[in-house]
């Protein structure tokens, strides 16, 4: 489709949706756990959940945004994803793009900072801001990541937490420290004698982006009293028993969870990304995007595909334009 109105008349958006023009897109591990593991049935499946791009016809009870504008978002898991030209999506779960970023740059934002902003300040319920800004120590695994980066970003900029990251090539440990992580631990090694090092007093929270079932023990162990866990990876049954003694209180985060059952609250999200996009504007956060691989194609989305399921990548890989 060459243009914003051939696109408008061949997916005519619902009564709360936009029709974005796809900039630019990243590529998250849901993508390739969707490809892996879901079965379309013979029919085409588009995948893609994070996207940059803008607005080019809106449904007829759309407020906020009008055609024209620049958005970025991360979608809905159970409606088509973004690896496309254009790209129907609720408005409820859009916001507006950085103004001081690229389109690339803002397309590795959306999903990350969800998953970061609601494991935080909704699950553990911590405070941020200016008034009684958090303060004690919080550890999280995989922190050179696209949800570890930013989970320390927004640590960082909005809490007086300390920020203990875990990560083992010397580039990781590079990228996580100026992402907002004052300490580094190996997690190839047994994390609770290095975090005791670090914290001999215990963690107050813990955000598992990765390895929650290997690492429950030491978790409950390196945890004080009445701490919490956040945890976003897959993983089998587990000895949740272990958090007992401590009353240690552990949640799920899963940022598609609004758009999917259709919460009533499932525009947070739209105030979520536009705060975001705030903090970026201001200086207090930044792109994770670390490569971007060219344009969206077949070729380029397989070899991103290739580089997060060897669990090298670092940050967010991006693809951009047709």
């Amino acid at each position: 489709m060459p243009g914003g109105r051939r696109a408008a008349r061949a997916a005519a958006p619902g009564p709360h949706d936009l029709l974005v023009r796809v900039e630019a897109v990243a590529v998250n591990p849901v993508d390739h756990k969707v490809r892996r593991n879901d079965d379309p049935g013979g029919r085409p499946k588009v995948l893609g959940w994070d996207a940059a791009g803008t607005v080019v016809a809106v449904g007829d009870q759309v407020e906020l945004f009008e055609v024209g504008d620049e958005v970025y978002y991360a979608g809905a898991i159970d409606r088509p994803g973004t690896n496309a030209q254009y790209h129907l999506v609720e408005e409820s779960i859009v916001g507006p793009k950085p103004a001081t970023l690229s389109f690339t740059d803002a397309a590795a934002l959306p999903l990350t900072s969800l998953t970061a902003w609601e494991g935080l300040f909704e699950r553990l319920g911590l405070r941020e801001g200016e008034a009684g800004r958090e303060t004690g120590t919080l550890l999280v695994t995989a922190a050179a990541g696209g949800v570890g980066a930013m989970v320390a970003q927004l640590a960082r900029a909005l809490t007086d937490l300390t920020v203990i990251g875990t990560a083992s090539r010397p580039e990781s440990v590079e990228f996580a420290r100026r992402m907002g992580v004052a300490h580094t631990v190996d997690h190839h090694r047994p994390l609770s004698r290095q975090v005791a090092g670090i914290a001999p007093g215990g963690l107050d929270h813990v955000f598992s982006t990765a390895g929650t079932d290997r690492n429950l023990s030491a978790y409950a162990d390196m945890l004080k009293p009445f701490g919490g866990i956040v945890a976003i990876d897959d993983f089998g049954p587990v000895e949740i028993g272990l958090l007992k003694s401590k009353s240690i209180s552990f949640h799920w985060e899963l940022m598609f969870t609004r758009s999917l059952h259709r919460t009533p609250d499932r525009a947070r999200q739209h105030h979520i990304l536009t705060r975001v996009a705030g903090l970026v504007d201001r200086g207090a956060l930044t792109t994770t995007a670390t490569t971007d691989l060219g344009t969206i194609n077949a070729a380029h989305l397989r070899e991103a595909h290739r580089i997060l399921e060897s669990g090298s990548a670092i940050g967010k890989i991006t693809l951009t334009g047709f």
